[in-house]
């Protein structure tokens, strides 16, 4: 039998206190709920004010389309990284050098070509002669 490491058993520990914590939470729900209905409908909007739902449209549900500007300019800066950034998982480095044969695009630090400590005037006239000679 293998003894159990610090790790799991602090993860134990964690997801009880999580499990004890929606409970006792779902409970407070349960016993509150007319008062947590009433609270949001206040505070959405919901109540007939003038009639129905202009409270909400006029409040709360305005910030709908803000919402959604929102999230797409998120998804877009995201999609945008995404093209740039190097494509070994994890790395968020910007992509500067294409790897021949794939069409994967990598940082220095992850290209196999590329030197990490800076190129010499050697080294760059070295790949410029392989480039010659391969055309």
């Amino acid at each position: 039998m293998v003894p159990e490491s610090g790790g799991s058993q602090s993860k134990r520990v964690g997801l009880g206190l999580l499990f004890v914590l929606v409970v006792a939470g779902l409970a407070l729900l349960i016993v509150f709920f007319a008062f947590m209905r009433h609270w949001a409908a206040v505070h959405t909007g919901t109540l007939n004010e003038s009639g129905p739902y202009y409270g909400f449209w006029s409040g709360f549900g305005s910030d709908l389309g803000e919402a959604t500007l929102i999230t797409a300019v998120g998804i877009g800066v995201y999609t945008g990284v995404r093209k740039v950034n190097c494509h070994t998982k994890g790395c968020w480095r910007i992509s500067h050098h294409a790897l021949e044969g794939t069409p994967y695009h990598l940082c220095r630090h992850h290209h196999p070509d590329v030197p990490t400590k800076g190129a010499s005037h050697e080294h760059i006239l070295e790949q410029h002669r392989k480039y010659l000679e391969a055309q």
